[in-house]
């Protein structure tokens, strides 16, 4: 059976891939996007499986009308995939208060009001998939994007409450932790603080020539992941499960070697709950 998608952040990137390839296979797409204009062509080549939506998602109420407005037209939403977004480059002292306020409000609130907005569909259907688009940057960090890995950390962590708290309704939460690939996610996707002269040191030393992988061939994989009966929990995409499994081996080294204090701060045990 077709399947109908609820997409944020449409209008390009890894939201634009997956909209064409579920439309390519027979699905239809409720395609949002902040500037309407930009999914004309996307509507001009799909036009009865493509219902364009503006949608800003740092607006709640304006998510909950649209998720009752793709509700009406389709009947169903079977996957919702949580992708708008931007990254905010900057290093900590470097980040002003609205700053780092606006790249929490799109990239975790703005997640959130959409998750809340579709569940209450999603268990009256009896189920469904949400697929929460993190990043790598969601389990790990780099210096000069702290705001970025800020917003993404908490959204994997409610994530992980909400994929154990909607598991019984049939509703499966799975973490996209995509790699560096070749989107526009850094010419059109990004804003930067006021740099300080402090940090050049800082700046002068991050690495500018990792390899990125190629977006057209997520695609296949988020296809498959929707189509799964036993989704996972997290999907890192791309070729970064080495560098990630090292910074998971070298936390692991540390929590034992510092154990004995660990245990000694438990003190004597008082009974459950503290009582």
């Amino acid at each position: 059976m077709s399947k109908v998608w609820f997409i944020t952040g449409t209008s390009t990137g890894f939201g634009r891939l997956w909209a064409e390839g579920a439309l390519d296979r027979g699905d239809r797409v409720v395609a949002t996007a902040r500037t309407l204009s930009s999914l004309d062509d996307l509507v001009e080549k799909y036009p009865d499986a493509v219902h364009p939506l503006r949608l800003d998602v740092t607006d709640r109420d304006a998510v909950f009308r649209a998720v009752a407005d793709a509700r009406e037209r389709f009947g169903r939403i079977d996957v919702v995939v949580n992708n708008a977004g931007y990254g905010h480059f900057g290093m900590v002292e470097e980040l002003t208060e609205a700053e780092l306020r606006a790249q929490m409000e799109t990239n975790f609130f703005g997640a959130v009001w959409v998750t809340q907005a579709v569940l209450p569909v999603l268990r009256a259907q009896g189920g469904g998939r949400l697929l929460q688009i993190s990043s790598e940057g969601g389990v790990r960090a780099f210096p000069g994007i702290g705001a970025y890995h800020a917003s993404k950390w908490a959204f994997e962590g409610i994530s992980e409450s909400l994929h154990q708290e909607v598991e019984p309704f049939g509703i499966r939460v799975t973490c996209v932790e995509p790699g560096p690939y070749a989107t526009d996610w850094l010419s059109r996707g990004s804003r930067q603080s006021a740099v300080s002269d402090a940090y050049e040191p800082v700046r002068a030393q991050l690495e500018n020539d990792f390899v990125v992988g190629d977006p057209d061939a997520t695609t296949a994989a988020i296809l498959d992941l929707v189509d799964a009966a036993e989704p996972p929990a997290r999907l890192i995409l791309g070729r970064v499960f080495d560098e990630i499994e090292a910074l998971y081996r070298e936390r692991l080294d540390t929590w034992r070697a510092w154990q004995p204090v660990s245990r000694r701060a438990f003190g004597t045990p008082v009974g459950a709950g503290g009582s």
